[in-house]
């Protein structure tokens, strides 16, 4: 007798979580979490590089430089029930 194992993709979606931090206090605001609940963690990454880019160009250069402002996120997968 042998042992099979049986692997079964599990359909996942991936949340967004964005954290916007000081360099200069060492200091994070809480997390925050998109909306948009992503199908894949390719598409995931690459709105997370987006919306991380837009938020520095919000805050403006002279801000990112006074504070080191620097934009943290991950992409935390979600089992479908």
């Amino acid at each position: 007798m042998g042992l099979y194992i049986i692997i079964t993709r599990v359909s996942m979606k991936f949340i967004l979580t964005l954290i916007l931090c000081s360099g200069m206090s060492g200091q994070c605001l809480p997390p925050y979490q998109v909306s948009v609940v992503y199908d894949n963690m390719y598409t995931c990454l690459r709105s997370g590089y987006d919306v991380a880019a837009k938020k520095v160009e919000q805050l403006g250069p002279e801000e990112v430089n006074k504070h080191y402002y620097h934009v943290k996120f991950y992409c935390q997968p979600q089992q479908e029930t």
